[in-house]
């Protein structure tokens, strides 16, 4: 618990030296290098990870697939993949928003007694769920990408520049940065689908009809993004559309029935 409460807090110290940061509008005054700038941040995913995998993830009665663990456990690759693509590309901004979202996933994780435990997994199927978590983390950050490239357009087409907008790289920065991100998240998608294809035994008892059908249409309104970008140039408002009509769908693949299932009807 104790350990929990250090993350959650380092957290919200790490979103506050960023909203403190974004908010100074002279040149001179953004000078604090990333490292130091993150330093809180990488202090609470070390605290994060110790907790997810000394104490919820890996446990003596199996491994925990609830829902408020892979959510943790998603907040914390994102947040890790934001640090360390931080140090080489100008990405601090996202962990405005990833931040806080880890902090709350991880205090819900703390605070709830609701678990689901698997036994007995094979290795290929831990790195089915293993490669379908990270891809899902990546295309989270695509989508927090997405809306902040939506405010950061917003603003300047409304000729709003500064505060924070001006702490932002180039529109043009931006978007290369989005779909590097969904490139990268679209891949380990397609495999991590695949990859699921030999354990699919009946589709209907295994509560995966929807997730399959879901996760197929997010993959392709993905490609399709992709294709678009590489054939015609998409930009702007088309790539922020498809970007988050793609992860909506896949959030309520990877989320959907296991809140309904695991924590509205309380059921396995």
């Amino acid at each position: 618990m104790i350990l929990s409460i250090i993350g959650i807090l380092f957290y919200v110290i790490a979103t506050t030296v960023l909203l403190k940061h974004s908010r100074h509008k002279k040149k001179d005054m953004i000078t604090l290098s990333t490292k130091k700038l993150l330093l809180p941040a990488m202090i609470a995913v070390v605290f994060h990870a110790f907790v997810l995998f000394q104490y919820t993830l890996y446990t003596p009665q199996g491994l925990d697939l609830s829902v408020f663990t892979v959510l943790s456990l998603v907040s914390w690759i994102t947040s890790t993949f934001i640090i360390l693509a931080a140090l080489r590309q100008p990405v601090e901004c996202l962990g405005m928003v990833v931040f806080p979202f880890a902090a709350i996933t991880l205090l819900l994780r703390t605070s709830s007694n609701h678990h689901h435990y698997i036994n007995q997994l094979s290795s290929g199927l831990e790195t089915h769920i293993l490669l379908s978590v990270i891809a899902y983390s990546i295309l989270s950050i695509a989508a927090v990408q997405s809306l902040l490239l939506y405010v950061q357009d917003y603003h300047l087409h409304n000729k709003q520049p500064g505060g924070f907008i001006s702490t932002l790289p180039s529109l043009e920065t931006m978007e290369n940065l989005l779909f590097k991100m969904i490139g990268l998240g679209f891949i380990l998608l397609s495999i991590s689908l695949l990859s699921g294809i030999p354990y699919l035994e009946d589709i209907h008892q295994q509560h995966l009809t929807h997730k399959i059908i879901l996760s197929s249409i997010a993959w392709f309104i993905f490609a399709i993004l992709l294709w678009g970008r590489w054939k015609f140039g998409w930009r702007g408002q088309i790539a922020i559309r498809w970007t988050l009509g793609g992860f909506i769908l896949l959030m309520l693949a990877y989320f959907g029935s296991s809140i309904v299932l695991q924590v509205i009807l309380q059921r396995d």
